[in-house]
């Protein structure tokens, strides 16, 4: 519990370096919590227009207002979360804007925080797995 609440307590800080683990959590922290709301807050849905069908999860205004705040709420630690993880792997943050580029800046992006951080330190700080390089010759 304690790494998916670590970007939120580092919630302005962008220096440094997040490793895949705090990342990670972080963000199947937000699914979840983005399920659960569905779950509890939405309908099931399906319907047929002419040629069209649709089905899915309509969800309540009460459980749309809750899925904005916590989107509203956790944007900047999700952005500075990102940064730092881009840090790890010596990648300034500026490659986030990579993002807007469609399917390949989103693939780009998936590769890069799938990606094991650097060993030891970088420009960017020192390992936040605590390796350095006597962990290299054990």
């Amino acid at each position: 519990m304690n790494w998916m609440f670590l970007p939120l307590r580092r919630y302005f800080e962008i220096s440094g370096r997040s490793q895949r683990r705090e990342f990670w959590l972080y963000f199947i922290a937000l699914w979840v919590v983005n399920g659960a709301i569905m779950a509890l807050f939405g309908a099931p849905v399906s319907y047929t227009n002419g040629m069209n069908f649709y089905w899915g999860t309509q969800t309540s205004l009460t459980g749309q207002f809750l899925v904005g705040l916590i989107a509203l709420f956790t944007l900047i630690p999700s952005y500075t979360v990102s940064i730092r993880r881009l840090h790890d792997i010596d990648r300034s943050g500026w490659w986030l804007l990579v993002w807007l580029v469609p399917f390949v800046g989103w693939f780009v992006l998936l590769i890069f925080f799938c990606l094991d951080g650097t060993y030891g330190r970088n420009r960017y700080g020192n390992d936040p797995r605590g390796r350095g390089m006597a962990d290299v010759f054990r």
